[in-house]
């Protein structure tokens, strides 16, 4: 499956034809969260209610009339999860089983350790933006893919005003940063080449040739992963090789500074990119989460063109019903590489349904943690 793109040729001649790969794996994991979400989604409404069951009556006011039925059918498929009592004279209910509710026992230890990492990643979140502020409303668009907890504006950020503040900015309240920490100004991108020894390393970048994969070991370089099916010539090798040679300024030095014609400040918006990627549990957001920070980022005004630009690095899937843009390097296959302690507790409990597509699943300590 592939998309095609018209450009206009230098001739007068038909235009040239520019094909967009698809990644099939990546693709698929679309599909492979649709189950996760579903029960993940049903187990916060029950553990809402009082206590702690919802009469089954009740479930089209929390979710529609439509969406209903993917949650009966949900509660009738994991009988291992989802327990449904009542009858005679009682309303039919559904709650957790015993050994769910003992598994979801563990979310507030995974909460625990993910806090430090939220509170990190927000203030690396505010200090990638201009004035290091964004809004409210930007954040809570995306807090569910950054792990934030629902009402984050409520609990965490008044638990560290060293870190936060909400203030009204015409008339729109925004989140600031406090005080900047430099050494919190070190991208993911910066962090993983220093684990691999590649930005201590000596010699002559001259005498290293970028291999056909893409890929260059050098400091300034991005990791890439070009799709099945494309062949990049020597000419596109070359431009490549520059491009991943070239130094560009840091995504956390305010945009301001710098000339959007200028080639090393456009290769800083695709590390921006990358790092606003980084930042979220699943090394991904839709393209719409992503626009929401373009005045704050100074992000490309064509943003869809600069992302199928450097389609060795992020990866647009159409599937669901958003498209969404992947950081390609985070994940191996379907599989996300590295896992919080948040996801690495959805998996163990969705796992119950008996889902075997759930990698980590059931040897949640085989898995890389990220802290």
């Amino acid at each position: 499956m592939w998309v095609l793109m018209r450009y206009k040729s230098s001739g007068g001649g038909r235009p040239k034809r520019k094909i967009y790969h698809r990644v099939h794996e990546l693709d698929r994991v679309m599909d492979l969260q649709k189950k996760p979400s579903l029960i993940l989604q049903l187990k916060s409404i029950i553990q809402s209610q009082k206590h702690q069951s919802l009469l089954l009556r009740d479930l089209e006011k929390e979710v529609g009339f439509v969406k209903k039925w993917n949650f009966m059918a949900a509660i009738e498929k994991y009988p291992s999860i989802f327990h449904v009592g009542g009858g005679n004279r009682t309303p039919p209910f559904v709650r957790l089983t015993e050994k769910a509710e003992k598994i979801a026992g563990e979310e507030a230890k995974a909460r625990e350790l993910m806090e430090p990492v939220l509170v990190n990643n927000l203030r690396k979140l505010l200090m990638l933006s201009v004035d290091c502020r964004v809004p409210l409303e930007n954040i809570k668009f995306v807090e569910t893919e950054l792990g934030l907890p629902t009402g984050f504006e409520k609990s965490l950020i008044p638990k560290y005003p060293e870190f936060f503040s909400v203030k009204d900015v015409n008339g729109k309240a925004c989140v600031h940063l406090e005080s900047w920490d430099s050494s919190l100004a070190v991208t993911a991108r910066e962090e993983k080449l220093a684990s691999e020894g590649i930005l201590t390393c000596a010699g002559n970048p001259r005498k290293i040739r970028i291999s056909k994969d893409g890929n260059y070991p050098g400091p300034h370089a991005f990791k890439m992963s070009f799709p099945a099916g494309f062949r990049p010539n020597m000419s596109y090798l070359e431009q490549l090789e520059k491009w991943q040679k070239m130094e560009f300024p840091s995504p956390y030095m305010t945009a301001r500074r710098f000339d959007i014609a200028d080639p090393k400040t456009r290769k800083r918006v695709v590390g921006v990119l990358h790092e606003l990627l980084s930042l979220t549990m699943e090394k991904r957001m839709t393209s719409a989460q992503l626009d929401a920070f373009h005045s704050e980022c100074f992000l490309p005004s064509k943003l869809l063109l600069c992302l199928i630009k450097h389609q060795g690095i992020f990866y647009i899937t159409n599937k669901g019903a958003k498209s969404t843009v992947f950081l390609k390097e985070a994940y191996d296959g379907p599989n996300l590489i590295d896992k919080c302690p948040m996801l690495l507790f959805h998996d163990k409990f969705v796992a119950l349904s008996g889902r075997g597509d759930i990698s980590a699943s059931n040897e949640m300590s085989s898995t890389k943690h990220v802290y």
